[in-house]
């Protein structure tokens, strides 16, 4: 492993050092900012927690003295840190033993093409001398993907490690990135210039071989419809093609200097998680993403329309890395629009539902919204607590309304039988908000 590296940003179509990272062992490190960087013409923070002028060296307090300093990795690099079959394939690569605590080494040789806009250098290195170089490619049509014909399947495995699962993504169902180009062929992401691309795509497959699994994956397409009918943000929608869903990338997007990679960042960073399955109440959460979006209110009013549709519609996956905030070209802060939903109640394994609202106790789970509501007064400024609880009892009237929209958007029967009765209850409770 290497022992020190860069953090590089995307701007203005050009990938520019930020910051140097030093590795000392597997999980602990130094991280500076750059000077050139920090005092350039428009300089970013690498994390909207951590700003461009934090000391390197934080000191841990204990009884109100310093105690010792914190090297651990900042909570943001976790985003970039491969899952999945990604992550298998790169341990395999380098000859490692998985490990929770495992964390350097995947960064500085997997995070070559992460979501959102930050990268490592010596992934990028990594990459180059280990993925094989494909001559010049014209791209592929549809059908070629959909059949997962034997020169496509070659190209993925010539350009980023793709056939083994990218190690840009994380989550642990198989899933590809691809880009499109201005002539509408399909490239593997990186074997396409940036000049040339045209709209990027993460195109996901079922996590298993069960009939449950077909199931959650084709009917992610519509209840990411059903999302975008009642209002809550979503991006372009999502295309079904046989067992391949084709989702439209939102942290990419085309500017003025050709493709802008936007700035993403889970609200598991944002609220200072370092690792993987940490859990997170549904309460901090929610401070976390107010304490760093432009407008605390109208995002809060989002956070929570998602959380009673994940209930109603039985999305069980709600994990902190779920949730993540992007940072657009002008400067807003903002949830990103809503990803990983679908009929997770169906998953073979069983996935629960892993952040929830919390009593004062901190050991009483929340699961009324009514009680919900009576934690938010405790949360938000008074000046923002009605407008916030009208608008969510406004939204328990879009919830009594799924059943017909969600057949109009093409869910299946047999998944909305299985939410009837969660619809009505959600329905219920917030259409009898006390405010």
């Amino acid at each position: 492993m290497e022992a020190a590296t860069f953090i590089e940003i995307h701007q203005d179509g050009a990938w520019v050092a930020a910051a140097s990272l030093q590795a000392w062992g597997v999980d602990r490190c130094r991280l500076d900012v750059l000077p050139q960087y920090q005092f350039s013409d428009h300089p970013q923070a690498l994390s909207l927690g951590l700003p461009l002028d934090a000391a390197p060296d934080v000191l841990l307090h204990r009884d109100g003295q310093p105690d010792q300093t914190d090297r651990r990795v900042p909570p943001f690099l976790y985003d970039l840190v491969p899952q999945g079959k990604g992550r298998r394939h790169l341990l395999k690569r380098l000859g490692l033993v998985d490990a929770d605590n495992l964390i350097l080494p995947l960064l500085m040789a997997g995070s070559f093409n992460p979501i959102g806009c930050l990268r490592l250098r010596s992934a990028v290195d990594f990459y180059e001398r280990h993925a094989e170089v494909a001559q010049a490619h014209t791209g592929f049509a549809l059908t070629d993907i959909l059949n997962k014909s034997e020169a496509f399947l070659e190209h993925l495995s010539l350009h980023a490690m793709l056939a083994a699962g990218t190690t840009g993504v994380q989550g642990v169902a198989p899933k590809f990135l691809l880009t499109q180009s201005d002539q509408g062929r399909w490239f593997a992401d990186m074997a396409l210039p940036d000049a040339h691309a045209q709209s990027h795509w993460l195109v996901k497959l079922p996590k298993g071989r069960s009939q449950e699994d077909r199931a959650v994956l084709r009917n992610e397409a519509a209840y990411l419809r059903v999302a975008a009918r009642v209002g809550v943000r979503t991006h372009h929608e999502p295309e079904l093609h046989g067992e391949m869903l084709f989702v439209r990338r939102f942290d990419r997007s085309r500017g003025p200097n050709g493709v802008q990679r936007l700035h993403q960042e889970s609200v598991a960073s944002l609220a200072g998680v370092r690792g993987f399955g940490v859990p997170v109440s549904m309460q901090d959460m929610l401070l976390a993403i107010r304490k760093y979006v432009t407008d605390p209110q109208a995002e809060t009013i989002e956070f929570l329309k998602r959380d009673a549709l994940n209930v109603a519609l039985r999305n069980n996956d709600n994990h902190a890395r779920n949730t993540a905030v992007q940072r657009l070209p002008d400067g807003t802060v903002r949830l990103t629009p809503l990803f990983d939903f679908a009929p997770m109640f169906m998953d073979p394994e069983v996935v629960p539902r892993s952040s929830h609202w919390m009593a004062a106790d901190g050991k009483s789970r929340i699961t009324d919204f009514g009680e919900v509501a009576r934690l938010l007064a405790t949360l938000l400024p008074s000046a923002e607590l009605s407008p916030v609880l009208h608008a969510f009892k406004a939204f328990g009237e879009k919830i009594a309304k799924l059943p017909a929209l969600e057949r109009d958007q093409g869910v299946e029967a047999w998944v909305l039988e299985q939410c009837q009765a969660s619809i009505e209850r959600v329905a219920h409770q917030l259409q009898h908000l006390d405010i």
